[in-house]
Parts: structure tokens; sequence; C-alpha cells
């Protein structure tokens, strides 16, 4: 039974390293592949400088950077990598500053409630992203409905003109991975033991001082969780930007599909694509450093 049993073991253990494999070291290869290659008119539209298995050094002369070397002296591909993450960043905080009252509320509100106001958070998932998007066409719209209903209030004369611009891109974000940002906060701050509050109020803590020494600190990996579901994806955002923004709004997930599928330059594409991954892992390892280096503090 021993054996069986740490053969099972060690089964669970290969099992995520198995899917690594498969799923994102096999993937990442082939486009690896097609970064160092060159664009072609053929069916891949690309041809590789290498085939099968090579000896290093017949793989070392092969080696063509040649894609690599555009991205860096083309200004497009830096503009857009650089208003990508801050356009991700902006949007990041903008959740974070409306997802943690929200999820500070919902953790205090009483428990038969909790169950409602999650599925609350969760129910845009209920309905296709795509028509989201396209409502916020009708809303951001000149004389659509923002324009509608501040008009009536009487808070505006004029057409706001929010659509096309990057306001929209960012309403149309925040919007989207809002509930990405809560749903981790509120997973830590549903387990906050109230009682170090009272502890804190005994010792003569005010609300805010309490809030900014208990609870914020505690609540600290809910933050990173959700800074990080929030910041990856919008970084490589396409459909938003490319519904909502206008010809100023340039981002790399747009840029990435322009090279794909209208200019069908493959090995381009998949250069974009590549840096594109290591600018995401880097905040990753950064994320990845700062929980380790709180689980070591005593």
């Amino acid at each position: 039974m021993s054996g069986r049993s740490h053969a099972a073991s060690r089964l669970v253990v290969a099992a995520p390293y198995l899917w690594l494999l498969l799923f994102f070291l096999a993937p990442f290869a082939i486009v690896l592949r097609m970064a160092l290659s060159d664009a072609d008119t053929a069916l891949p539209p690309y041809a590789p400088h290498f085939e099968g298995f090579a000896t290093l050094r017949e793989f070392l002369g092969k080696l063509d950077l040649e894609n690599f070397r555009l991205l860096a002296d083309d200004a497009l591909y830096w503009d857009s990598y650089l208003q990508s993450l801050r356009l991700a960043g902006l949007t990041t905080l903008i959740a974070l500053a409306i997802g943690y009252p929200l999820a500070y509320a919902m953790a205090a509100a009483p428990r038969h409630w909790r169950p409602v106001l999650l599925v609350l958070v969760v129910l845009p998932f209920w309905t296709s992203f795509l028509i989201r998007v396209y409502a916020w066409i009708g809303i951001l719209r000149p004389d659509g409905l923002l324009d509608i209903v501040l008009g009536g209030l009487g808070l505006t004369d004029e057409p706001l003109r929010l659509l096309n611009t990057e306001a929209a891109v960012l309403i149309g974000m925040v919007y989207s991975y809002l509930p990405f940002m809560v749903l981790p906060l509120y997973a830590m701050l549903e387990k906050l033991d109230r009682s170090l509050l009272e502890a804190a109020a005994d010792l003569g803590a005010t609300p805010v001082t309490a809030f900014l020494t208990v609870t914020l600190p505690l609540s600290l990996p809910g933050i990173l969780a959700g800074a990080a579901l929030v910041f990856i994806p919008s970084v490589g955002e396409f459909v938003i930007p490319d519904l909502l923004g206008g010809p100023d709004t340039v981002m790399i997930g747009k840029v990435l599909w322009n090279e794909f599928f209208s200019n069908r330059d493959w090995p381009l594409a998949s250069a974009v694509a590549i840096v594109l991954l290591v600018v995401l892992v880097l905040p990753l390892a950064l994320l990845q450093r700062a929980r380790q280096g709180r689980e070591a503090q005593p």
C-alpha cells in the first residue's frame, strides 16, 4: 500500500507540471519559433530558420533576432506598450479605489445578505462580455443614455462625447474587471477576525487608525491578488479599446491583432507576444516576492 500511495502522491505532484508543459511551455515554444522566423507568403505565413533537432552551433548560427530589433527601433511598439501599461495601471488603481469599499461593505453586511451581494457582483458574468461592451457604446455615445440622464438632471448642456476616447476605454475596463478586484478582497475581509478591531478600539485606536494598522495589512494579500487579476488582462486587452477607444488609443492587444490578421506578419506578431509575456511576468514575480517576504515575517 505504501508503494501505491507513494506513486499516487508523485502523480498528483506531476499533474500541474504536466499541465504547464502542455498548455504553457509547448505553445510558448511554438510562438518563440515563429518569432525567430521570417515572414513569408506561404501558409502558414512564416519561414523558420531551423527545422527539427539541431546542434547548438547550428541553432546559434541560424538564430535571427530581426523581429525583436524591429520592435526596439519602431516607436509604435514602444508607445503601444507604454500606453497599455499606463491604462492597465490606471484601471487597477481605479478598480481598487472602488472595489475595496465595496468588498469591505460586503464583508461587514449581515451574514444572510452576503450570498446575495456576492451574486450581484458576479451577475455581469452571466451575459456575454461582447454584449456588455456594446452596451457601453449606447451609454457613452453622443446623445446616448448618459447624456440624456445628465441633461435631464440639468448637469450638462452639451454632449460629453466620451465615446472613442481614453476615458471610455478606462470606464469599460474598470467595469469589466472590477469583479476580479472585489472577489479576492471580499475573501480576505470576510475572514477578518473582528475581535482584532475591538482590541484596537480598547487600546484607544480610532476607526481610521484601526483600519490602517489592522484591516489594511491583513487584507494586503487580497489587494495583491486583485491587482494581478485586473492588471494582467488589462495590459493585453483588445476588444474594449477597439470598440470604445479612438485612433489615439493604441494598446498592444490591438497592435498584436493587426500584425497577425491585417499585416499577416506572424513572426513580428509573435515577437510582440513574447515581449508582452515578459512584461507580464515581471509584476507577477514582484508580487510573488512580496508575498513570500510577508509570509517570512514573524
